[in-house]
């Protein structure tokens, strides 16, 4: 059983991070510690990249780690064509989805569907850190990029 040492893992999500080469490696299984992961300064707060590469059934799967700063947005609202799903690790956030606003903190799960307005903002007192995973169903990347 092969086990990457950690210097591996962490020049590998360098890798998938800076985005996904038409003859990149698919995405094998796995396993990235919290410790391993290294936050990023990003507009909005901090961002910690995880995978960004294509699957046996993806063209593209992309995992993040966003910590928001309180009162921060993730982004004004808007819309894509890929699907993602947010689990909110701590905080208080809401959460804007077609039109309607909820107040959710952790543990909460959030499906966010394809070409439906949203966004995310921290309205607590402390950061907001959750975990953001986007997929490209085969050919809707293509199909993105086109546009």
């Amino acid at each position: 059983m092969f086990a990457p040492s950690r210097s591996l893992v962490v020049v590998s999500l360098a890798l998938l991070a800076a985005g996904v080469s038409a003859d990149a490696p698919l995405l094998r299984s796995t396993t990235v510690s919290w410790d391993e992961i290294q936050a990023r300064p990003s507009p909005n707060g901090r961002s910690r990249s995880l995978f960004r590469s294509a699957t046996a059934p993806l063209d593209e799967l992309e995992i993040h780690v966003t910590t928001l700063p309180p009162g921060q947005a993730s982004h004004p609202p808007h819309t894509h064509p890929e699907e993602e799903v947010i689990i909110i690790k701590e905080g208080t956030v809401e959460v804007f989805q077609a039109g309607a606003t909820r107040r959710v903190g952790p543990g909460a799960v959030l499906f966010m569907a394809s070409q439906e307005a949203h966004n995310v903002t921290n309205v607590g007192e402390t950061p907001a850190t959750y975990h953001v995973m986007q997929w490209f169903s085969p050919g809707l990347k293509k199909k993105a990029e086109a546009k």
